[in-house]
């Protein structure tokens, strides 16, 4: 058997691999929660797919740990008169070092999630 066909000539890395359905460039506020926390701290999302979320924040957390997040959909986005939250469960799988706004970039796969309308 040979080597997998190259796409557009560029070699495909086990990263790209795990990345499932498409991503749409999203700047969303979101809660962070580690643990039983009842605070979380405050970031805000670079993109997010069905599967999964990147995060901007100044959180450092350890790859391979659960984490609970609250995303705010605004009401304007959605097409409604009240923010939408969707309340997630996920793992943190990649932490990238600071970029150029000195946040660090947090890589997490979506485990469950619901949608929850704001009062």
């Amino acid at each position: 058997m040979g080597k997998a066909p190259r796409q557009n000539g560029a070699r495909r890395s086990k990263l790209g691999d795990a990345r499932t359905g498409k991503r749409f460039p999203l700047n969303l506020p979101i809660t962070i929660r580690k643990g039983k926390a009842a605070k979380g701290a405050k970031a805000t999302t670079s993109n997010v797919s069905a599967a999964g979320i990147y995060i901007e924040g100044d959180e450092n957390l350890e790859i391979g740990s659960s984490i609970d997040f609250d995303i705010v959909l605004p009401a304007k986005v959605v097409g409604s008169d009240k923010d939408v939250e969707i309340t997630c469960k996920g793992r943190v799988v990649r932490q990238d070092g600071k970029g150029k706004k000195g946040k660090s970039g947090i890589a997490c796969v979506i485990d469950t999630y619901k949608f929850v309308r704001k009062k």
